[in-house]
């Protein structure tokens, strides 16, 4: 286990990890330069680590209907409706390597100015 606190539960070394686990950390860790936290902290759990994924992946990877980034869109706006700047965070990197160009940012950020003049920050 790591010294760091990132998580009220232990965090397990990568190299201590179930194959299929750490190897889906890895994969995310070479594309986007890092490893998010919460993925680590669920990785205490590996059949919550499992189930989770599965559901992620059953939502967010599939081809038809809306295209990743616009999910992806969708999760960082819900992210900031829920004022978690980590999920706005996390999510917003993935919307960037997603959308090769500027132009589902630059949606993002005029419907976050839209929604702004229809629901008062904070509440």
């Amino acid at each position: 286990m790591t010294d760091r606190r990132i998580s009220r539960f232990p965090v397990p070394e990568l190299k201590d990890l179930p194959d299929d686990i750490r190897d889906r950390i890895l994969s995310v860790q070479e594309k986007s330069g890092f490893v998010p936290n919460v993925f680590l902290a669920l990785a205490h759990r590996p059949d919550e680590f499992r189930a989770f994924f599965a559901y992620h992946d059953a939502l967010m990877e599939k081809e038809e209907g809306l295209s990743k980034g616009e999910r992806e869109m969708i999760v960082v706006a819900t992210s900031g409706l829920n004022q978690c700047i980590y999920c706005v965070v996390a999510h917003g990197a993935i919307l960037r390597i997603r959308e090769k160009n500027s132009c589902g940012i630059e949606a993002l950020g005029r419907f976050f100015v839209s929604l702004c003049l229809i629901v008062p920050i904070g509440h």
